[in-house]
């Protein structure tokens, strides 16, 4: 049920060699596809290979930047954050954020553009891997692309449009039932 470009990429990121290269990921495509599970794979791969991996939701992140700011910690949380040789951000683009949160968001992101790679799954950018939408997100079209360039630039960009496999399972069990 994986999107065909997805399964075409998979071998080439299973090398993982985008991290000695410090390039990005981006598994773009609307819900019940398989992004997050690809990048969990890769993670696990990583991991594996001995790499320092951390994965966390998009939300998640955003609370702990709200709480580090708070707590005059943000830098300790950024330098702990540049220690990863793999960061995988899950959901972004599922929740919009002020513009406090958004510029916190770009500079956390931008710490590791083109040194470090990181993983982003996004439905945010599924209509024809458009980053249009991001700027609902951040609500400045500066900060927004200035982040896409960052994100973007020498990264593999992968398009996981398709069928949701959720929605099949469900439309599945209900005609079993039926």
């Amino acid at each position: 049920a994986v999107p065909s470009m997805a399964v075409e990429k998979l071998p080439e990121l299973e090398r993982l060699d985008f991290l000695q290269e410090g390039r990005n990921v981006v598994l773009a495509g609307n819900p019940g596809t398989g992004k997050t599970h690809i990048a969990t794979a890769l993670g696990i791969r990583a991991c594996q290979e001995a790499h320092k991996v951390l994965f966390v939701t998009v939300p998640r992140l955003l609370t702990q930047l709200r709480e580090s700011h708070s707590d005059r910690t943000l830098r300790q949380m950024e330098m702990r954050f540049e220690n990863y040789d793999l960061v995988i951000r899950d959901e972004f683009g599922y929740v919009s954020f002020d513009k406090q949160v958004a510029e916190m968001l770009f500079t956390h992101l931008s710490l590791r553009a083109g040194r470090k790679s990181t993983i982003i799954t996004t439905a945010a950018a599924a209509a024809n891997l458009s980053f249009d939408r991001w700027n609902e997100l951040f609500g400045d079209p500066v900060l927004t692309a200035a982040l896409v360039d960052r994100l973007t630039h020498r990264a593999h960009i992968v398009n996981m449009n398709g069928e949701s496999y959720r929605l099949k399972q469900t439309k599945e069990m209900i005609e079993k039932n039926s």
